[in-house]
């Protein structure tokens, strides 16, 4: 749970008195758990309508403790689970009116390939449902312009499905390329990234290809299983070899 700081500089004023605190004070209480969180974070996710400070008459922002505990689990879902904004403000608007809720599995998955259960943050049972976002929550979920959509996709880094839309890995996709940026690697570095996953996707279609011919309904059943089975251990050993290859090694 997000602490709020006791002490420090503001925490004499008649605000942080009365419990609410300034957003510098907020960020100090957020980089523990998110080193990369900016006031221009917090400032963009109360344009999204995700939180609703009060304002002072001078027009500063200030947050209760409630505020601030939104504000950590919004963070927390788009870092663990790479979530649209939309789908976090509707989930936390349900939540706090008491209605069930189920968290879409979309982005990091555990190797079961199930959807994080939103209990793991909010101690409730939940099972995991699809996922699949439109071109503006895909855009407010990795926080870009329609310009830089579009040049991942004259890439072949993101494509829509044939309805428009786009499936839950391509907001993983997109989250990935937004933190290699940080590290000034453009998408068009990325080029041979993709082409090795595709060579990898065309290795298991071969292995798995004569099960989706089979006769046997139970068999090309199989073969779904089978697929996700190869694709697990083609992602692990590209990451060995490529930690290999650095002399690394990845907690």
């Amino acid at each position: 749970m997000l602490q709020t700081p006791s002490g420090g500089a503001g925490s004499g004023t008649a605000a942080a008195d009365s419990g609410l605190m300034s957003i510098g004070l907020v960020l100090n209480a957020l980089r523990d758990e998110f080193p990369e969180v900016t006031i221009s974070k917090i400032r963009f996710l109360e344009s999204e309508g995700l939180i609703e400070p009060q304002r002072t008459p001078s027009g500063y922002r200030k947050f209760s403790a409630h505020d601030v505990e939104r504000l950590g689990h919004v963070l927390r879902m788009q870092r663990d689970h790479y979530l649209p904004l939309k789908v976090i403000r509707e989930h936390l608007d349900a939540l706090e009116r008491g209605e069930p809720v189920r968290l879409p599995s979309v982005g990091r998955q555990h190797d079961s390939g199930e959807g994080e259960p939103l209990g793991d943050l909010f101690g409730e049972p939940e099972a995991p449902t699809a996922a699949r976002v439109g071109r503006a929550e895909l855009l407010a979920a990795a926080e870009i312009g329609e310009q830089e959509l579009e040049e991942w996709e004259s890439y072949g880094l993101i494509a829509p499905l044939p309805d428009g839309v786009y499936d839950a890995e391509a907001v993983t996709v997109a989250a990935l390329v937004v933190e290699l940026g940080r590290f000034g690697i453009e998408p068009r570095h990325l080029r041979a990234m993709k082409a090795a996953a595709e060579r990898d996707a065309g290795l298991v279609d071969q292995v798995v290809a004569p099960l989706r011919r089979h006769r046997n309904p139970q068999t090309r059943a199989h073969a779904e299983a089978r697929t996700k089975e190869l694709a697990g251990l083609t992602v692990k050993l590209h990451a060995a070899l490529v930690q290999t290859a650095l002399g690394v090694r990845l907690p």
